[in-house]
């Protein structure tokens, strides 16, 4: 655990998700719970040592995955949530806590912990924003979507601390299976309107509002090259072929985890191309325009240009637009095994991995 400002502290080092506390003169507010029960207990018992005996006022979920909510029953307080999380969250019964139960099935005293699982969802909810002023504190509760169509952030005005859950990841690749890529570009946009001091990512180290930048310019650089890949009649299977093993340098990755990334990565591929399919956008070629950011020309795998890109944007995008241009332009992969009836079923299989409640998402990982 660490104070990052008087009365607020984040602990890093749980499984899941980072977690918050806010300490106020009325008692205390917690932001995501740890999944593992042992280390729910220990984050309460760490909160005791620090605040006493001051009681829990909330504890807020900043989306419906399973590595922000699961511990909430070791908490004996209402949970806040945005309306989308209570919606996505009223259908985590029985088979949901069985299906989290088998997940761990290599960690036996994990699924020993997990044997009285029990879900408690929000009852307090929020559509757009919601303020908590507790104690001297202001705790601003903002719905931005993207990650999840359930995502908030949790800005501290006075202190200038972003708690953003899932909305920021800097050193690793995005978790993006249920992602609206537009949607999320606009979260970061906002983000860093605010101009925060500190930002608690969802996951990894605290980082700075600069963290925004190579995130934006990552699924910038996704949706573009999608775009263009819908453009020239590739299946969606084709496009993830062509381009994971383009994305997979653009953030750190260990040779062990690398097949599990390249996964992850095809689902981020296959989602967006979903929603240029379900939106009709594959023809719009100025639809990421940041009216706030620095314009940069930088050229595109088609020659087209994407105006709205900030210099770190358009640096990253620049880095690996010359690599990719030689996948695209080469059809060579685009033999007998794309053919219909494989690539039917194998939609069908990526719809089902995004539509998950997150049995199989980033909050597993060791």
């Amino acid at each position: 655990m660490q104070e990052i400002a008087p009365g607020v502290y984040v602990n890093l080092d749980f499984r899941g998700c980072n977690v918050g506390l806010i300490e106020t003169a009325d008692g205390n507010i917690l932001i995501d719970t740890p999944m593992i029960p042992s280390e729910s207990r220990r984050w309460l018992e760490y909160i005791r040592q620090i605040t006493g005996n001051k009681k829990i006022l909330y504890v807020i979920n900043t989306d419906h995955h399973r590595g922000h909510v699961l511990g909430n029953q070791y908490y004996d307080a209402p949970v806040i949530a945005h309306d989308l999380a209570w919606k996505n969250m009223r259908g985590y019964g029985a088979n949901f806590c069985q299906r989290v139960v088998d997940s761990f099935k290599r960690e036996p005293k994990i699924q020993a912990e997990l044997a009285d699982l029990r879900i408690v969802r929000p009852t307090i909810t929020f559509d757009t924003r919601m303020d908590i002023e507790h104690g001297g504190r202001t705790v601003r509760l903002i719905h931005v979507g993207g990650h999840t169509e359930a995502t908030i952030v949790i800005w501290m005005p006075e202190e200038k601390i972003l708690f953003a859950g899932d909305t920021v990841w800097w050193d690793q690749h995005p978790y993006m299976a249920q992602a609206n890529s537009k949607q999320w570009l606009d979260a970061l946009r906002q983000i860093r309107k605010l101009h925060p001091q500190i930002i608690v990512p969802g996951h990894g180290p605290l980082t700075t509002v600069e963290a925004t930048e190579p995130l934006s310019a990552y699924i910038r650089f996704v949706r573009r090259q999608v775009r263009i890949r819908i453009r020239r009649g590739y299946s969606k299977q084709e496009t993830a072929s062509s381009l994971v093993k383009t994305l997979v340098p653009m953030f750190s990755v260990t040779p062990e985890r690398r097949g599990k990334i390249e996964s992850q990565i095809k689902q981020a591929i296959n989602r967006v191309y979903n929603e240029y399919k379900k939106d009709a956008e594959a023809d719009d070629i100025d639809e990421d325009v940041d009216k706030d950011a620095v314009p940069e020309e930088v050229e595109a795998v088609d020659q087209e240009v994407e105006d709205g890109a900030t210099e770190d944007e358009a640096r990253i995008e620049e880095e690996f637009s010359e690599d990719d241009s030689r996948s695209v332009d080469d059809d060579s992969h685009r033999g007998d095994e794309f053919n219909d009836e494989d690539d039917d079923d194998d939609d069908e299989d990526d719809d089902e991995d995004e539509d998950e409640d997150d049995i199989d998402s980033e909050e597993i990982d060791d």
